[in-house]
């Protein structure tokens, strides 16, 4: 898939803020983390966050995730809706400008392990507004 296809299915890295900003009030989430080959794995709510010294800094209560978010570093987010280990699955892929993943946040799961209703209403939502957008 070239770059160009790829955007058209993807929110703009200039959006990452307002997303970010918007998963803080969705629940319990699990983001993933992918660096030098490790997978890191939070599962929680999406902490709050603020602007500060060129980054977002993630300001969620402790214990909890914290960090700061290079948001000049977020070339696109791409949609994922697709089954994961036998199982419907949602997640957010915010990546850089080589299609790399930074992080992923995927959509909660209840206790029985389905997905939370409201959330993929959500996630959804949002996807059909970019698709309103690209019309």
């Amino acid at each position: 898939m070239n770059a160009d296809n790829n955007l058209s299915k993807s929110l703009a890295g200039d959006q990452a803020e307002a997303l970010l900003r918007e998963l803080a009030n969705w629940g319990h989430t699990t983001t993933i983390i992918l660096h030098g080959g490790c997978v890191f794995e939070f599962k929680g709510c999406f902490p709050e966050g603020s602007i500060g010294h060129g980054y977002y800094n993630l300001d969620g209560p402790i214990p909890g995730l914290h960090g700061h978010i290079d948001l000049a570093a977020i070339h696109h987010i791409d949609f994922q809706d697709k089954p994961h280990r036998g199982r419907q699955s949602y997640a957010f892929n915010f990546q850089d400008q080589n299609n790399q993943n930074i992080f992923k946040v995927f959509l909660g799961r209840q206790e029985d392990g389905e997905l939370i209703a409201e959330q993929v209403t959500r996630f959804k939502a949002i996807q059909q507004q970019l698709r309103l957008n690209l019309d």
